[in-house]
């Protein structure tokens, strides 16, 4: 298998050493282009090899493949200098307005016999015994309550 060498025109080399040097820049993405610079070989250089580039550089052998695999597979030098984009979406609160109602009217509700005054613990149980949510905990209870400026104390 044939392995696919890194070759930068001149405007893509001086792109690439400008981002190094000027500007205020994540150090993730400053190294992934000195990775790039270091596996050129335009202009009669030898790349350096992956395992001194690694050890020079402090990263993984593993990380100058995949830099190298994707600058190889990027549309443009801009393309690989950006982050990439989450896969994903973050995870949606539990908590939404009605659930907030619900536990600051049982905080503000006479405490269960038996206890002189309710617990954050306690109005998590509470709350998924009265089946107003599947699970909770004490902290996201203690949230509500703190964004409200309800003190259980």
């Amino acid at each position: 298998m044939e392995k696919k060498q890194v070759k930068l025109k001149k405007n893509e080399r001086a792109e690439l050493e400008k981002f190094c040097r000027k500007g205020v820049r994540s150090v993730r993405l400053v190294n992934r282009a000195k990775i790039i610079l270091a596996l050129d070989i335009s202009g009669n250089r030898t790349a350096e090899r992956q395992e001194a580039l690694a050890k020079r550089m402090g990263v993984s052998r593993q990380t100058i493949i995949n830099a190298r695999r994707d600058f190889l597979a990027a549309e443009s030098i801009d393309k690989f200098l950006q982050r990439k984009k989450r896969e994903t979406p973050p995870v949606p609160s539990k908590i939404n307005g009605k659930l907030e109602a619900r536990i600051i009217a049982l905080a503000c509700a006479a405490a269960p016999e038996g206890c002189a005054r309710w617990t954050l613990r306690l109005l998590a149980d509470k709350c998924v015994e009265l089946c107003y949510v599947d699970a909770i905990s004490h902290t996201a209870v203690s949230n509500v309550l703190k964004k409200t400026n309800l003190n259980l104390i």
